[in-house]
């Protein structure tokens, strides 16, 4: 891993802890980090909007170091889209970092490349980072198709942004076939990949801004397979699902160092 990228590993709580159990949640991951953890590691959490005002509070009142994240928001800033949350809204909350086009936004609910694009374009436009997700599906990836779907998300997303912003964002290369599975792919198949979204960016923006991109792998992240993963050249964190839930789980992810 380039000396340059300090790694980003991020918790993606999905629809799971309600407030109360979101405040606990941090509160024990708090008390597992250590100072020097921070140091090394960029941490953030994304939880469910209702929990976020929460988390906001308990973070920023014990000065902790955990990012505040989100898992989604709308490209619009404001306006009659009832049961939708503004990029305007997540960053009065001092949300850093939001997951834009997690393949189960994409699978469940049906958004497009064109609005993943928007929803980039409106995260970066409210002076925070994007994650943006990409990955492939079983039959994808069997059939050879992997490395052209990538590529095809990679290049929607960064459609209109400027190098700048390119340079300061996350991509998460997540496996569909890898998601809540168990399935984890190998270390050798996430470089692979990770060196491939890198190059991507290389030539659809520029040397420089692929060097200082940070690419997170998920798909099934544990303990047990972090720090071969996070030895990988190109892998510069991780988004965890289910393992983030967690607090003393998700620290043994954060100090991959220790391992």
């Amino acid at each position: 891993m380039a000396t340059a990228r300090k790694p980003i590993i991020s918790g993606n709580w999905k629809m799971n802890h309600n407030h109360f159990e979101a405040i606990q949640c941090v509160q024990k991951l708090y008390y597992r980090l250590e100072t020097d953890d921070y140091d090394n590691v960029d941490v953030s959490v994304h939880p469910p909007f209702t929990d976020i005002r929460s988390i906001q509070t308990v973070i920023e009142s014990d000065r902790m170091k955990i990012l505040i994240g989100a898992q989604n928001c709308y490209f619009e800033q404001h306006g009659a889209f009832t049961g939708e949350v503004s990029a305007p809204m997540l960053a009065k909350l001092n949300v850093t970092h939001v997951i834009v086009g997690h393949s189960e936004r994409r699978e469940l609910f049906g958004e497009t490349d064109d609005e993943i694009n928007k929803k980039v374009k409106a995260v970066l436009g409210n002076e925070m980072t994007p994650i943006l997700c990409c990955g492939e599906t079983l039959a994808e990836r069997e059939s050879g198709g992997a490395e052209a779907k990538v590529e095809g998300q990679i290049r929607a997303g960064l459609a209109g942004v400027t190098k700048a912003h390119v340079a300061s964002m996350v991509i998460a290369y997540e496996p569909i076939w890898a998601i809540g599975t168990g399935r984890t792919a190998t270390s050798e198949d996430a470089q692979n990949m990770c060196a491939f979204i890198r190059s991507v960016v290389r030539q659809a923006v520029g040397a420089e801004e692929a060097e200082s991109l940070r690419i997170q792998y998920g798909g099934s992240v544990k303990p047990g397979n972090i720090a071969e993963l996070m030895a990988q050249a190109d892998v510069d964190g991780a988004l965890v699902g289910g393992a983030s839930l967690e607090a003393d789980e998700f620290a043994a992810i954060v100090q991959y160092r220790n391992h």
